[in-house]
């Protein structure tokens, strides 16, 4: 693009270059030992980061492929992408020029808009896309090819227009709820794309639309408003252009992150001015879908900086605790991250709506073949007709048997083309939108906390909601509520807390007269707490809330008179908080010292060293010194990495133990609280190796670890807290009751893998008896599964998924398992068995099966084993997962499984696996409408699902399925006979029935009943369902209608049309009755009277839930066929059109007939008698239905309830940790630094740059003698 840009490395770079050569070369602060030693899958991002190192070359070109010296060998040689993204600030002039391909010769621009459209249609693509998708449906491309062959006068039995009517109605209520669907969507956009803005117009910010925003602005942002694009942080309003972004709506963290700008920027980008004339040119990689990378290079005046995801602000984040912040736009629109997450719109269609597609095509063929070969006989007959009658030969002069057969052909085709009826498809939406109804009016789904009804959006899925086999939900905002309360705690001793028998509601405030700061509503009401903190007797409790107020990472803010704090983590706002309510208050910070109030007596600490937190370490410290001189060090963390570093194990830290296996039995999250005094010698020497191990230019993190392990030993354990992460309500009653169900619930979150168990514990989706397989073991599995499956001959798969299956068969007769993995790991399982690649090293290149078998295929056998291996888990926990992976991981198990699966989730993040899953339900949260926009269902709350799918859900399967087997029973039944009168009329294709009769029979005569059954069906009532969810297996196993069921139906209605036509064939052949009826029109109407009634018998006798609309419908039925019969069979009619009416009064002569009306009798007798018979057979030899088996077996043998109980010995070492703390590393940092401590004269800032409407004082923070 003309531009500078990072020169490759030649060969002699590399060449000879160990780990600790590069951190020599001054390499240290770009690339990690880790990501040298990691191989080819880190180091790319190492070279990124190192990118600023490297020095320009002004005359290349913009390609920034660098060749990746680590991953010859194992993997192969990579070639890194090239980095060709060159953003140029305040320059829309230069990005508009670029253009690219994307279909045919078709180009676009190359650097999108911001604006998004997730909508299908417009106005000009709507018709012709949704017709498109509407004739994938077979049986309406059936209903056209009918509609063509009445278009031929010679064949046709029907003006085609009348067909044309009902198809016309089908595709307008199916577009026309595709277009409101549409319509949701656009309005969806049409709000994001207008949310306000400040973008950098010339030389001042103006306020215009997201949409507005281009590749190369200068974006301005509030405190609380949302990041409307991925863009460079160029400097903020906080000390050293620090910004705090919340991530929850992209990865499901709750904890607040930290972006800092460029130092450069932060210096130099002071007014609006030189925002208007700041130039600098960012390269980098081009838009992707890796949520937690960024590569490139920022260059300005000459300079080159190097940039990584720290310096990134993302797309749907929020912007907290800063005021102000300043960025430049990299991504925009559909190219920035979370958009690249968001997969696109898929088509849903049932499984049901798949077997229909399949029915069709077989019915159709079906009646080909009957109409070819009763064609074919009416050739044959017609040829002996002929020859046997040769004095009507002027007859057939114009034509031959075989032009009869042909046209006979047709004849017969269209004649029982009503065997797939319209009528069928038109009921079918009906049902399907009355049911959708049922949903949004359920008020046990209506949360009138925040006024949030059910919400059915799509009208086409109910019947899979009772099919559902695998749910993959989000943890952040769907299982939880976001809100951390202090709910326990363990002191010397002594459990004080909710549940301990000393709660009080509104505790005595006689001694709380210190504590003007106090929470009005505080979780841990125990007022014998607060009298002992009030006494301040037990020195114990003492250093245990002064370690609560000192060792955090929390700021403070004074906003008039209220203390504010701004935490990291929901989980150390807690504590502190809990502090704060029992006397000890956290009042201020500046870069060494801390000040608290202890009981109204303010102190003030020097922190002389704070020990960071990080995930391996699962400890922070701060080492102070108290006013009175004495230096502490004081330590919290997780119980494991607590208790092996104490001085003593006594009495009291037994009992602590004993306390965290209680507090862990209720899945609250816990952490161990300890403290030592440290001398002056042991300071003065640490001090002295600390300082020396902080300028070290290699190896600093170990050295540093090496040190903070040394000084956190030989601690005095003062106890443990207890904090509860809430959960929604109904949560793990929800999840055990579709546990019953045979449902599995696979929980898929971006946070970290110790809250990910924590919440798997607390919503009781694990239990403490079950056996937890992480990365390594299941690293083991798959490896064995690999050799084995290449040791033996036969399909690789079916061996591998055998040996897993048998496996785990075995297993699961011991122990219940679950999974934990994290999104890092199932990229390598999914990158062709990545995994066992590493493992074997150069020895899996020599496997047979990987010379014999592609990487494709290897990579389908790994994916099905560890789907295999999966499935076979009573639980599985994924954390750490990008957008993308969800809906990968959902996509696995379609694929694998032909699983029926439904995704549920709150945020953004949640977008793409709601799309791609069968079923997609949204929350209505916190976390913005994205997901309920992009979702089929919307609900306000988890414990809906209950509802949703055992009642909504069964019912709508058991309604669907029975309608279509009883709509199909009753068209075979009544028209069928079509096919026996074809033997007795010679082949002819002559109709049996009047034609209003078989225009009316499939809707007014027989679906009014099916309707009814459709629409109110049910088997157990509500409250049943939801004791019985065994229940909900039927349709897992789609037991209600499959092919099976079909061929019965298919079976049944034959054999019924059977008895209809041949009883009245026989009592019409000899036999007249008192009025002398004997003729066809009279057959007609006996036949038909029979089908009708015999239909109308079964649906009656299979009807389980009775209700006045079910009576209304039989009643409508039997009086609409009366009342049609005697207007379309009148005289007067007749003498009107008689060829239209060509029954007059057909059945009136034969009805009040009573040998007519016994034969009808005999009939529905003989067709009633088998379906008699079989339900009785049932119920004496014990066949009961499958409902009935639950309840007899509910009734023995009743399910026990399950319980949180430990099933391992206390103060065992391999004792469950409940220990979680969603805390990013780095803070200390910051505030040692003085980064994120606002001071006078911190940085010379306009005023008007950082706050355009006021400015206020410099300084956010009391200072310790205020």
């Amino acid at each position: 693009m003309g531009g500078r840009s990072l020169r490759r490395p030649g060969p002699e770079v590399w060449h000879g270059l160990s780990p600790r050569s590069l951190r020599g070369a001054g390499w240290v602060a770009a690339v990690p030992l880790s990501a040298v030693v990691a191989g080819a899958r880190r180091l790319p991002q190492a070279l990124g980061r190192a990118a600023g190192r490297i020095s320009a070359d002004p005359g290349s070109g913009a390609n920034m492929a660098v060749q990746d010296p680590a991953s010859d060998g194992l993997h192969g040689k990579k070639q890194l992408p090239a980095f060709t993204w060159e953003v140029r600030a305040n320059d829309r002039n230069y990005h508009m020029q670029f253009k690219k391909k994307f279909a045919f010769c078709l180009t676009k621009k190359k650097y999108a808009g911001n604006a998004i459209k997730t909508a299908k249609y417009n106005i000009f693509t709507f018709l012709p896309l949704n017709l498109y998708e509407q004739f994938h449906r077979m049986a309406n491309i059936y209903f056209v090819f009918v509609i063509l062959l009445q278009t031929f006068p010679e064949i046709s039995t029907l003006p085609w227009y009348t067909l044309l009517f009902p198809l016309s109605c089908l595709l307008t209520i199916r577009g026309l709820r595709d277009l409101i669907d549409d319509i949701g969507r656009h309005q969806s956009d049409r709000n994001i794309n207008s949310r306000p803005c400040e973008i950098l117009s010339g030389k001042r910010f103006c306020w215009q639309k997201w949409r507005d925003i281009c590749v190369g602005d200068i974006v301005r942002l509030h405190k609380d408003s949302f990041v409307p694009a991925d863009m460079l942080l160029l400097c903020s309003s906080e000390p050293s252009s620090l910004c705090y972004v919340e991530t929850a709506d992209i990865d499901g963290e709750t904890n607040l992150k930290f972006r800092q700008a460029l130092l450069v920027t932060h210096q130099e980008l002071v007014s609006e001015e030189s925002m208007a004339t700041f130039d600098g040119r960012v390269t980098c990689e081009e838009p992707n879908s890796r949520m937690h990378s960024f590569t490139g290079t920022l260059e300005w005046r000459g300079e080159t900086y190097s940039l990584n995801s720290e310096r990134i602000l993302l797309r749907g984040c929020k912007l907290r605790n800063t005021d102000i912040c300043y960025g430049l736009v990299i991504y925009a629109g559909f190219d920035s991250k979370i958009m690249r997450n968001c997969g696109k719109i898929k088509r849903k269609k049932t499984k049901l709506d798949r077997m229909m597609d399949r029915l069709v095509i077989i019915i159709f063929l079906v009646l080909l073949v009957t109409s070819l070969c009763l064609a074919i006989a009416s050739g044959f007959w017609a040829r002996m007709f002929q020859e046997k009658h040769s004095y009507l030969s002027a007859l057939y002069k114009h034509t031959t048997p075989a032009q009869q057969a042909f046209f006979n052909f047709w004849g017969f085709t269209i004649l029982l083309s009503i065997i797939i009826p319209m009528s069928m498809y038109i009921t079918f939406e009906f049902i399907y939108l009355v049911n959708s109804f049922f949903i949004n009016w359920d008020l046990e789904m209506y949360y009138a906390v925040k006024d949030i009804p059910a919400k059915a959006r799509s009208t086409s899925l109910n019947d899979q909601l009772g099919q559902i086999e695998y749910i993959f939900s989000d943890k952040t905002g769907t299982l939880t509520q976001n809100i951390m309360s202090f709910k326990k705690c363990c002191i010397n001793g002594t459990i004080y807390g909710t549940d301990t028998g000393r709660e009080n509601k509104q505790p005595s405030g006689s001694g709380l007269t210190w504590n003007h700061h106090r929470e009005k509503k505080m979780d841990c009401c125990d007022a014998t707490l607060l009298e002992a903190a009030r006494r301040d007797s037990d020195p114990v409790l003492r250093e245990f809330l002064r370690l609560l107020a000192i060792c955090h990472t929390v700021m403070v803010e004074d906003k008039g008179g209220q203390l504010v704090y701004q935490a990291a983590s929901p989980d150390e706002e807690a504590l502190v908080l809990a502090a704060r309510n029992l006397g000890y208050i956290f009042l201020a910070r500046t870069q060494d010292t801390i000040t608290i109030s202890e009981l109204g007596k303010k102190r003030t600490y020097k922190v002389l060293a704070m020990l960071d937190f990080n995930s391996d370490r699962k400890r922070m410290s701060v080492l102070v010194r108290d006013p009175q001189g004495t230096i502490r060090l004081y330590t919290k963390g997780a119980d494991t990495v607590i208790l092996e570093r104490l001085q003593r194990r006594g009495p009291n830290e037994t009992f602590t133990e004993m306390a965290l296996d209680r507090f862990a039995e209720e899945t609250l999250r816990t952490l161990c609280l300890a403290s030592k005094e440290v001398s002056e010698v042991e300071y003065s020497e640490w001090s002295r190796r600390h300082r020396e191990a902080s300028v070290l230019l290699q190896d600093r993190a170990q050295e540093l670890d090496k040190l903070y392990e040394e000084m956190e030993q030989n601690l005095q354990l003062l106890g443990a807290t207890a904090i509860e992460d809430k959960l929604q309500d109904g949560v793990p009653e929800t999840i055990q009751l579709l546990k019953l169900g045979n449902i599995k619930v696979w929980v898929l979150t971006g946070d970290k893998q110790e809250t990910a168990m924590n919440i798997g514990y607390a919503c009781k989706l694990l239990t403490d008896d079950m056996e937890i397989l992480e990365e390594k073991e299941i690293s083991e599995i798959l490896e064995a599964c690999w050799v084995s499956n290449n040791h033996l001959s036969g399909s690789g798969e079916a061996l591998c998924s055998g040996r897993l299956s048998q496996q785990h068969s075995e297993a699961s007769r011991h122990k219940k398992r679950a999974i934990i993995i994290s999104g890092d790991f199932l990229d390598k399982i999914l990158h062709t068995g990545e995994v066992l690649k590493e493992k074997k090293g150069r020895l899996w290149w020599q496997l047979p099966c990987c010379r014999a078998t592609d990487s494709q295929e290897q990579g389908s056998l790994v994916e099905k084993a560890f789907v295999d291996l999966a499935t076979s888990c009573q639980a599985v926990i994924c954390c750490r997962v990008t957008p993308k992976q969800k809906a990968l991981i959902v996509q696995l198990v379609k694929k694998h499984k032909k699983a029926i699966t439904l995704a549920i989730g709150d945020g953004a993040n949640d977008v793409n696996m709601i799309k791609t899953a069968d079923i997609g339900v949204g929350i209505s949260g916190l976390e913005g409408m994205q997901a309920v926009q992009c979702s089929d269902y919307a609900l306000a709350q988890f414990s809906y699902l209950q509802r949703l799918l055992f009642i909504h859900g069964r019912w709508a399967y058991l309604r669907i399925c029975k309608f279509l087997r009883y709509f199909f029973y009753k068209t075979f039944a009544g028209l069928m006979a079509q096919v026996w009168f074809a033997f007795h009329s010679g082949f002819t294709a002559q109709p049996l029935y009047e034609g209003w009769f078989l225009a009316l029979y499939n809707i007014f005569y027989t679906t009014y009943p099916v309707l009814s059954m459709g629409l109110l069906e049910q088997d157990v009532s509500a409250k049943k369902s939801l004791e019985f969810p065994e229940l909900y297996v039927i349709g897992q196993q789609d037991e209600l209608f499959n092919y099976r069921v079909f061929g019965i139906t298919l079976l049944h209605g034959v054999s019924t049309s059977l008895a209809s036509f041949y009883i009245a064939l026989w009592a019409f052949e000899d036999h007249v009755g008192s009025k002398v009826v004997g003729d066809y029109e009279s057959f007609a109407v006996t036949v038909a009277t029979s089908a009708l009634l015999s239909v109308l018998m079964e649906i009656i006798l299979d009807t389980k839930f009775w209700t006045a609309l079910s009576f209304l419908m039989v009643t409508a039925s039997l009086l609409l066929f009366c009342l049609f019969s005697f207007l379309t069979q009148s005289i007067n009619a007749f003498r009107i059109a008689p060829a239209i009416f060509r029954f007059p009064d057909a059945s009136r002569n034969a009805l009040t007939d009573p040998y007519i009306l016994l034969v009808v009798l005999l009939s529905l007798v003989v067709n009633t008698i088998p379906s008699l018979t079989v339900r009785l057979y049932c119920t004496i030899t014990g066949k009961n239905t499958i409902q009935q088996k639950i309840r007899l077996k509910a009734k023995q043998e009743p399910e026990p309830s399950v319980e949180l109980r430990a099933h391992v010995p206390r103060r065992s070492f391999h004792r469950r940790s409940s220990y979680a703390f969603s805390h990013q590393e780095g803070y200390a940092g910051l505030i040692t630094r003085g980064d994120s401590l606002r001071a006078g004269g911190t940085r010379s800032t306009a005023p008007g740059l950082l706050h355009p409407e006021t400015a206020p004082a410099l300084s956010s923070l009391p200072s310790p003698s205020a």
